[in-house]
């Protein structure tokens, strides 16, 4: 039910947004009017600019035999000389007579090549041409100063647009609007708001009926066990809840692994596709859910706990995948495909909620988070800016930006390359990773409405939570390490009876 409502509801969504996209676009056509993009400026020193040719054969298929078919889509050129007193030529006719007419003479094809100021794909020619509008092939053409149109009509054949001085001399240096209209743009419209309302309608239900589900399979605190199909997964799993949260009531814990591979995060990427793609479907399961949660808070007060154990799921699932991945590295174990808690090295929940506010789901997602979403947005947001090797458009803003990674992007960079030639992870950088972790995950559960505690401006570094009015530290990193084995690779004590056999009474409830 989730992967279908899923399905259904993404589509839906889309062609929902496309149908309303074209009908905004069909009501500015009303009246005869183009949808007309901006006005460019092109220049070249050969005689004319000539766009790419426009074949409206369909490859041998008969052309649509229905009444006033040149209203089915139309074009329209504006072309203005820059200067005002030359006069200026536009016309289409058919591609062979055009390219007969400028047979052996130099000309550029309209593109970026020949977009402000540029001249850089001229075809050579030595034959100056005669006046365009001496011919008698254009289908349809203007010429003079000031502003010229030229409107054409759908129709069958292979066609070309052609700009040239009047007098057919050189340079030519114009600016130029292209605008198009449609006649079927409204039935399209139409059928795709239909169609997507139809999955929108069907999906969502789907979608939410099926995360309940799940949810109440996975939900530590249910009064009987799921009968769905996660209802394995949850009794294989450990129990991962608990109501006693030491400092903020969203967990987040991970365990440093002994002995890692020196190369395999190189690879890591691949191997982790299939939860890449998983998560993406379930994320959008979340936002949906969250978005129908939301409503339910507002009127209740209560976030349905079937659906928040759903949200935690998905949460610890993204968690997982990211330890083991490229938001820690901190271990070489799979990560399992499951919502709930699991024998894994990683692990996240957050305390289910009595009562939330319902005046804050209106705020707190967007207006309240915005102080941890500037310190989320440095942490994990790009640092590229305009470099050396940047480009600069006429109004001074840079066109082209280097790239550079973010914080938490490079310290995992720095402890995999000091992991790719010692063979050990750094604790101190495990310790800080964890602790930008934790910050993260924190925001994201509050944005999410899962809480309504503001979350603290503090690294919570480490393995584990701080007890509840005690300073963040570390556990104990196990017996003292091997001849081969830095202080930087050794897990907890009692690793071996499970992951979480040695979370010691610092974590209570798990």
């Amino acid at each position: 039910m989730l992967v279908v409502g899923t399905l259904l509801a993404a589509l839906g969504l889309g062609a929902t947004i496309a149908g309303l996209v074209l009908a905004g676009a069909a009501s500015a056509q009303e009246g005869g009017r183009f949808l007309t993009g901006d006005t460019e400026r092109h220049q070249t020193a050969a005689y004319a600019l000539t766009a790419p040719s426009v074949d409206l054969d369909a490859g041998g298929v008969p052309f649509p035999d229905v009444p006033n078919v040149e209203q089915l889509a139309g074009v329209q050129v504006r072309v203005t000389a820059v200067d005002p007193e030359q006069e200026v030529f536009v016309g289409v006719a058919p591609t062979p007579d055009v390219t007969a007419y400028l047979d052996g003479v130099s000309r550029a094809e309209l593109g970026r090549d020949t977009r402000d100021g540029a001249d850089r794909s001229r075809v050579p020619g030595d034959r100056t041409p005669d006046r365009p509008g001496n011919q008698t092939f254009w289908a349809a053409s203007d010429q003079g100063t000031g502003t010229r149109e030229l409107t054409f009509d759908l129709q069958p054949g292979t066609w070309s647009l052609v700009v040239m001085n009047a007098d057919a001399s050189r340079p030519v240096w114009v600016d130029l609007q292209v605008g198009a209209r449609s006649d079927l743009i409204g039935p399209v419209a139409a059928g795709q708001l239909v169609g997507g309302l139809i999955g929108l309608v069907v999906g969502v239900p789907l979608l939410l009926l099926g995360a309940a589900g799940l949810g109440r399979d996975i939900d530590p605190g249910a009064s009987r066990p799921g009968t769905g199909p996660g209802a394995a997964l949850a009794q294989t799993a450990g129990t991962g809840g608990g109501d006693a949260f030491p400092v903020y009531p969203v967990r987040v814990l991970g365990f440093l692994d002994r002995r890692l591979s020196r190369g395999l995060w190189l690879v890591k990427w691949l191997l982790a596709i299939p939860h890449f793609i998983v998560l993406a479907v379930l994320w959008f399961a979340l936002f949906v859910t969250t978005v129908a949660a939301g409503i339910a808070i507002l009127f209740t007060g209560r976030y349905p706990r079937s659906w928040f154990s759903f949200c935690v799921g998905v949460l610890r699932w993204s968690w997982r995948v990211g330890f083991y991945s490229y938001s820690v590295l901190g271990t070489d174990r799979y990560p399992p495909f499951t919502l709930a808690s699991a024998d894994y090295p990683a692990d996240l929940d957050v305390a289910h909620p009595q009562r939330l506010s319902r005046g804050l789901v209106l705020v707190k997602w967007w207006l309240l988070a915005i102080p941890h979403l500037l310190v989320v947005a440095a942490l994990t947001g790009s640092a590229g800016s305009a470099g050396a090797g940047a480009e600069w458009d006429e109004s001074g803003g840079a066109t082209t930006a280097s790239w550079g990674p973010s914080l938490l992007g490079l310290l995992v960079l720095i402890a995999a390359v000091i992991l790719l030639f010692t063979g050990r992870y750094r604790s101190g950088l495990f310790d800080l990773i964890m602790g930008i972790n934790r910050w993260l995950y924190r925001v994201g559960a509050y944005v999410l409405l899962m809480r309504d505690e503001y979350p603290p401006f503090r690294l919570d570094q480490g393995p584990v939570e701080p007890a509840a009015g005690t300073a963040p530290q570390s556990p104990p990193r196990g017996p003292a390490p091997g001849p081969q084995q830095g202080p930087e690779q050794g897990p907890p004590a009692g690793r071996d009876q499970g992951p979480w056999a040695d979370r010691g009474p610092q974590v209570s409830g798990s």
